[in-house]
């Protein structure tokens, strides 16, 4: 299965949405960077600094500048009209999911899938890689609903 499709299906499971943005918001993770690992089942530690390098580098051109404006036009801009607001809030959040989606078809076409490691072994690599420290139990919830 393609990643793009195959990490749609897996951000719709039950828990992966709500663990991913977890990881994401209060311990500094990647989604993409650890979607990819479990797709891929990637564990080698120079592969996964490889790949972190280059998820860094997109997220800091891309995806946070895409991520942020997204957020901040949640709320109302007065005198700009709400309407025209969400609007542009649609446009922006197609706009993250489209560099989302280029960066894991990215990685994806850069390292060749191993399929060696189990969801939670990928996981924990992969936060790992990413430098950040995380609670195990955080990565066990995710690993289990995305088996």
């Amino acid at each position: 299965m393609r990643i793009w499709n195959w990490v749609v299906a897996a951000y719709g499971r039950p828990g992966v949405a709500d663990a991913c943005l977890r990881l994401q918001d209060e311990h500094g993770q990647s989604t993409s960077l650890l979607l990819w690992a479990v797709w891929s089942g990637v564990s080698e530690p120079g592969t996964l600094a490889r790949a972190a390098e280059l998820v860094r580098s997109w997220e800091a051109q891309a995806l946070i500048p895409l991520r942020t404006a997204r957020r901040a036009l949640k709320a109302p801009q007065p005198p700009v009209g709400d309407s025209a607001r969400e609007a542009l809030r649609a446009t922006v959040k197609d706009c993250e999911l489209q560099a989302e989606r280029l960066l894991l078809e990215t990685l994806a076409a850069a390292f060749p899938q191993t399929r060696t490691a189990t969801p939670l072994a990928a996981l924990q690599a992969a936060a790992a890689a990413a430098g950040a420290p995380v609670p195990p139990p955080l990565l066990a919830a995710l690993a289990r609903a995305l088996v």
